[in-house]
């Protein structure tokens, strides 16, 4: 036990005997495990809310969209072709199993006003299917029913954001709505989503039925004379069938698209399972890389420490030959450097862990990024940012610890 608490009581008094130089060597470290702590925190915070916003929209979906094909080796993107129809959808409810409720769309943009307010938005034409895919909430009035869409009536639901932006200071419900040529009633008004992180959000759309759409703009047909859809999104009643799903889906359009072996599908498939893995590998990876890049500032601390301490093995030579001549050994030198370097380098980690922490609840709890975004410390945030202090400590300790190792007695004791 003495032979573990030696090296840390020589340490110690190192360190107490320089107490500013020992401050300003610490400092480095503060800061750099400062900044890990608080860039990972953001990092792992925008990741949390990401698959918040997407788990929100239901963890059952699954998305057709029309496109990605191949033509001489260059792949379309998704949404780009006009190959999904209405009569898919119909045929996808009826004939594909542990499917619930199949929700064809098609969106445009459109210019909207109300007085002399105007702006541009996303028409989204839809069944009433669409808001128990997507889990939509309407704050006042009611979503579209099952008449609206057949009867094609002129009436819309309306986003928080866009309320304000054409109605302001107006009741938004029974309103009317300029949109292109037609005139719209909105009968409800959806519930604020927030920020949607770069995702569709349904604060600045108007939803109207997909049969007004159809009526409204000119809406392309297929030379079968079958309605062209934007997408078609479904919901899966039992998780586990989520690939067999997929592969029912495949075969029913592959075979009502009249598609060959050698041709490829002309729709895309993507369940929010995938989009979840996806999207939490890639903001996995972005939280490592501002990790990555705060860790600069902790090598730059390490440097500052193996200087420090290369400075210390010069003024104590004396002390060192002194220790040398009464019997101490080099590792015991090695030793008492080394171990002084780490703990000056797990101090400031502690420190610096610390200030990461209450940077990161300022930032939370004050929007200073400008959004709701709520930082997440966690534990093994904390462990790789003190695990790293140390390793530095350790790693940038070892040339000073070993100069001092190797001295002479006779020289350190000639050295002045």
């Amino acid at each position: 036990m003495r032979k573990l608490l030696e090296p840390l009581a020589n340490a110690w008094v190192g360190i107490q005997t320089h107490k500013l130089r020992s401050v300003l060597t610490i400092m480095g470290i503060v800061i750099g495990v400062g900044a890990v702590i608080t860039l990972m925190s953001i990092g792992r915070g925008v990741q949390e809310q990401i698959i918040s916003n997407i788990s929100s929209m239901g963890s059952d979906i699954v998305t057709i969209s029309p496109g990605a094909t191949s033509e001489r080796g260059v792949w379309s993107a998704a949404g780009s072709a006009t190959s999904l129809t209405l009569e898919d959808a119909e045929a996808i409810a009826e004939e594909v199993p542990y499917v619930g409720v199949v929700a064809p769309y098609s969106s445009s943009s459109v210019q909207l006003g109300v007085g002399g307010n105007n702006t541009n938005s996303r028409v989204m034409g839809v069944t009433p299917a669409y808001q128990d895919a997507y889990n939509l909430e309407v704050a006042q009035g009611a979503f579209l029913s099952e008449y609206n869409y057949q009867s094609g009536s002129k009436v819309a639901v309306i986003g928080a954001d866009l309320a304000d932006t054409l109605f302001k200071d107006i009741e938004a419900l029974g309103g009317q709505i300029r949109m292109g040529t037609s005139i719209v009633t909105v009968m409800g008004v959806l519930e604020s989503e927030g920020t949607s992180m770069g995702f569709n959000s349904t604060d600045d759309a108007i939803f109207i039925p997909l049969s007004t759409l159809q009526q409204s703009l000119s809406q392309q047909r297929t030379s079968t004379g079958d309605h062209v859809v934007s997408s078609i999104v479904l919901t899966v009643t039992e998780s586990a069938q989520t690939d067999n799903v997929v592969d029912d889906l495949t075969e029913l359009l592959r075979d009502r698209h009249r598609l060959t072996a050698a041709d490829e599908d002309d729709f895309t498939i993507s369940s929010m399972e995938e989009l979840l893995s996806t999207v939490s590998e890639t903001t996995e990876t972005m939280t490592l890389f501002l990790g990555a890049i705060a860790g600069i500032a902790l090598l730059v601390g390490g440097i500052g420490v193996m200087n420090i301490m290369l400075v210390s093995v010069v003024e104590r030579t004396r002390e060192i030959g002194i220790r040398k001549a009464l019997g101490a050994r080099e590792r015991d030198i090695w030793g008492q450097f080394l171990v002084e370097s780490a703990v000056l380098s797990f101090s400031g980690g502690l420190i610096g862990v610390a200030g990461g922490w209450l940077v990161s609840r300022l930032i939370s709890n004050a929007g200073l990024m400008g959004s709701t975004i709520t930082t997440v410390v966690s534990s093994d945030i904390v462990a790789l940012a003190l695990g790293v202090s140390i390793g530095i400590g350790l790693l940038f300790g070892f040339l000073p610890a070993r100069r001092a190792a190797a001295l002479k007695p006779i020289e350190a004791l000639r050295h002045e």
